[in-house]
């Protein structure tokens, strides 16, 4: 794979009219080559994150964090001319998060983001979007988002194996996701998709309302969780099922804490909107 090294992090304004203006699908392969940058880590942006998805203050990065450092790469990756399918539109359908040391101390990192495993789906293809973070002691924590591009047309099998719960699992907490909580989270994470902000921009995309950042309830589900996970040598995987609406209460339910375990995003009617597990790194 080829990388290219930028000098900062991209600007976000003409990326989103990038995205606006692709609409098609124009091929059925990936480009092999990545984007990757040094980012310092400012602390005023972690504030501000940490209070929005709920993280107590701490001299350890929240685990989700460097998806937010990664973010401008991770969006010049989608919106450049050689990526085959428009931005608008993917499905965020999993995320794996793997902590390999633990997040205290880090201000100035090597980000690195492509776009690998491209396989078929019943609704279209599947890609994974690598996110790698870098200091100077080598890789420090990595992550792979799942997403689902609707129409895309991909010979070969479907091959599926969605996360279950199987252990005993009991409630942990419970709170509410505010009407606003998607115009909140773009703030401090620069994700302004229309289906988070407003009834009005979600219903542009065939949404009855405006549903939570699934990275939202993944970063506040760490949060609850923060004396449940071991602080490095970890892979949390959750699986995002149905959208959480705007607004709405949710309740987590999770496994004793220890270095392995599983949790559940729950809403009203027993609705599952996440499922999850954490193990150490094999």
């Amino acid at each position: 794979m080829e990388w290219q090294t930028l000098d900062s992090s991209p600007f976000l304004p003409p990326l989103y009219w990038r995205a606006v203006l692709k609409r098609k699908i124009t091929s059925n392969h990936l480009p092999d080559k990545g984007l990757r940058c040094h980012i310092r880590v400012n602390p005023e942006d972690v504030a501000a994150y940490r209070k929005v998805c709920g993280f107590v203050d701490s001299s350890v990065l929240p685990g989700t964090y460097p998806h937010i450092l990664a973010f401008g790469l991770q969006m010049q990756l989608l919106t450049d001319k050689q990526f085959p399918f428009p931005l608008l539109g993917l499905i965020h359908l999993s995320n794996r998060i793997r902590i390999h040391r633990p997040l205290g101390g880090v201000n100035n990192v090597m980000v690195g983001v492509y776009a690998h495993n491209l396989r078929p789906h019943a609704k279209g293809a599947t890609f994974d979007i690598a996110t790698t973070v870098e200091d100077a002691l080598g890789l420090l924590w990595e992550a792979d988002s799942r997403m689902l591009c609707r129409g895309a047309a991909l010979a070969g099998e479907t091959r599926e194996d969605p996360l279950s719960t199987s252990g005993i699992i009991s409630e942990l907490a419970r709170w509410k996701a505010p009407a606003d909580i998607g115009r909140q989270y773009a703030r401090v994470s620069g994700d302004y998709n229309p289906i988070h902000l407003s009834t009005l921009t979600a219903k542009l995309f065939g949404f009855p309302q405006a549903i939570a950042h699934g990275l939202w309830n993944t970063a506040r589900t760490l949060a609850a969780l923060h004396q449940h996970l071991p602080a490095a040598n970890v892979e949390i995987e959750v699986e995002f099922k149905k959208p959480v609406r705007l607004p709405s209460e949710v309740v987590l339910l999770t496994s004793a804490a220890g270095s392995s375990g599983e949790l559940l995003l729950k809403g009203a009617d027993n609705i599952q909107h996440m499922l999850g597990k954490w193990r150490p790194i094999a």
